[in-house]
């Protein structure tokens, strides 16, 4: 019992770090700045700690950048107001980023400059092969490990854990929570706490400040672990902080009634 739990929340967190620090914090916003091999690095390492869940820098930070254009209007890839159900809007949000990866629709550079992809590597790590591969290694881990039988209802969330930490925010954190600043979406701070999700339940603060490293510290119990960790790597060199916001995607304004 004690491995599959241990094997579970490690999952949990290494999977969501490196969705928050690269996926989000690097590849959408350009929050801090790495070397092209240090990049290589980090797209290495989000496959082998997301898995089966592996999501491509340049999918994620291309639409996470239109979800902040969008908010909450019909053109967001997901938003509570426009999908009666979670399910519903997880099903969107999957269609318009495998759309955007397969370069099937239209889309403004202003969203994909900058975007860093590696395009051979995203083939290979999204391929079924890959999914497999990682699918089969969890399930040997709880064919060994498991002795009770309601673990195995663990099994099913790792394979599809890259989702479900994204439907907690795009869908829980537009719905429920407080606000520390008024903005032009719905986005609430999910967590007073944030010992889930690493920092991405501060949405409010995120929605407002978009460019920032920083999801947290407007508040005195808003600690962002995950800014922890990169102001280390920014200490010791792994990255650099960048000074100054690079790159802040503009909300679109809305449509005047007729």
């Amino acid at each position: 019992m004690t491995v599959i739990i241990a094997f579970f929340i490690a999952h949990w967190y290494l999977s969501l770090f490196f969705q928050t620090f690269f996926l989000h914090r690097y590849a959408a916003h350009g929050a801090f700045t790495m070397s092209k091999f240090t990049e290589k690095v980090f797209f290495v390492l989000t496959w082998i700690f997301q898995g089966s869940n592996y999501l491509s820098a340049y999918g994620y930070g291309v639409m996470h950048r239109m979800h902040h254009a969008f908010a909450d209007t019909p053109n967001d890839p997901h938003s509570p107001k426009y999908d009666e159900t979670l399910f519903k809007m997880m099903w969107k949000t999957k269609t318009v980023y495998q759309q955007i990866n397969k370069k099937q629709i239209e889309v403004d550079k202003r969203f994909t400059e900058g975007v860093p992809q590696w395009a051979a590597f995203d083939r290979f790590a999204s391929s079924w092969f890959s999914r497999i591969f990682w699918g089969a290694v969890y399930v040997g881990v709880y064919a060994t490990f498991a002795d009770v039988w309601w673990l195995w209802l663990l099994l099913p969330i790792q394979f599809i854990v890259s989702p479900v930490h994204g439907a907690i925010i795009n869908w829980f954190a537009h719905k429920y929570g407080y606000t520390n600043f008024k903005v032009g979406d719905t986005s609430k701070n999910f967590l007073p706490f944030d010992f889930l999700m690493m920092g991405e339940s501060y949405h409010n603060n995120h929605h407002k400040y978009g460019s920032r490293a920083n999801f947290g510290g407007v508040r005195w119990h808003e600690i962002d672990p995950t800014y922890v960790v990169i102001k280390v790597l920014d200490k010791i060199g792994v990255i650099e902080l960048v000074k100054s916001k690079q790159i802040q995607i503009q909300r679109e304004p809305k449509a005047k009634a007729a």
